[in-house]
């Protein structure tokens, strides 16, 4: 029997923690903002008590440099995100050392997004038969879900809605899980400064692609002369969301035995004195 496995976006839970408390959470004397580690343990024992109990569970990071092949073929791949928040970046050392602590096992990959790493992992489980979780508001795992075996799971939904399939995908968007890089690039992601094609909406974009069509296969006539000038770059879009499944991973990164329950994050400052 295989166990489950729950692979987080460390970097997205990190910015959900930061942001995401409506006062910020200080040391006992007051100097030290400890929001982002209190934050990140608080959402990731959630997770585990509520829909993750009895899971492998692997925090993902982002390498610092992760995002440098795919700005090398776009320029402007997010280069509209501002500089980190001073704290947010001081909090990921304490986030990185609280997992150690309790025993949760992280990867930050060098070169590489936690986004490629997650699909790969993703990839290799799923060829063992373990179900998958991908932990993230990040839709860009939309893609995953063409493999029936994974789930998207969002803590910040209702808990009705935290769970996203393939079943989800066509309802919603009119196209189907393994379409989303061809459906993104053509209504952009503006979180990774993909504008799209100008004009093409998301039921624009679901009519190009019915029946399951691919970009390179919607007919000549659908494609408004505005638009053929910039097809090229669409496609070239297209690649820069499709996630990597081939990232260069130790073999015993996921080990198929369950995490240890993680303690109250109140705890986990405790225990690591950073109260």
């Amino acid at each position: 029997m295989t166990v489950p496995l729950l692979l987080v976006d460390g970097h997205n839970l990190l910015h959900r923690a930061w942001f995401g408390f409506a006062t910020r959470i200080l040391s006992r004397d007051k100097t030290l903002d400890r929001t982002g580690v209190f934050g990140f343990a608080a959402l990731l024992r959630k997770a585990q008590t509520h829909h993750a109990n009895g899971f492998e569970i692997l925090v993902v990071f982002d390498a610092e440099n992760g995002s440098a092949a795919r700005a090398a073929r776009d320029g402007d791949y997010k280069a509209q995100r501002p500089a980190p928040d001073p704290g947010l970046y001081a909090s990921l050392a304490l986030v990185k050392d609280g997992l150690d602590h309790t025993g949760v096992r992280w990867i930050e990959h060098d070169g590489c997004e936690a986004d490629d790493v997650i699909a790969t992992l993703t990839t290799r489980a799923r060829a063992a038969g373990r179900p998958v979780d991908v932990m993230s508001t990040d839709k860009d795992f939309v893609q995953l879900l063409a493999d029936p075996g994974v789930r998207l799971l969002n803590t910040a939904l209702r808990e009705d809605l935290r769970h996203t399939t393939a079943e989800h995908i066509h309802p919603r968007h009119g196209v189907l899980a393994a379409q989303w890089p061809d459906y993104r690039a053509l209504t952009g992601d503006p979180a990774d400064n993909i504008p799209g094609l100008c004009g093409v909406g998301p039921k624009t974009a679901a009519r190009l692609l019915a029946d399951g069509r691919r970009l390179e296969n919607v007919p000549a006539e659908r494609i408004h002369p505005a638009w053929t000038q910039k097809w090229e770059q669409v496609l070239l879009w297209r690649e820069m969301i499709r996630l990597g499944t081939k990232v260069d991973l130790p073999d015993d990164l996921i080990t198929d035995l369950a995490t240890p329950p993680l303690p109250a994050a109140a705890v986990l400052l405790e225990e690591l004195d950073l109260w």
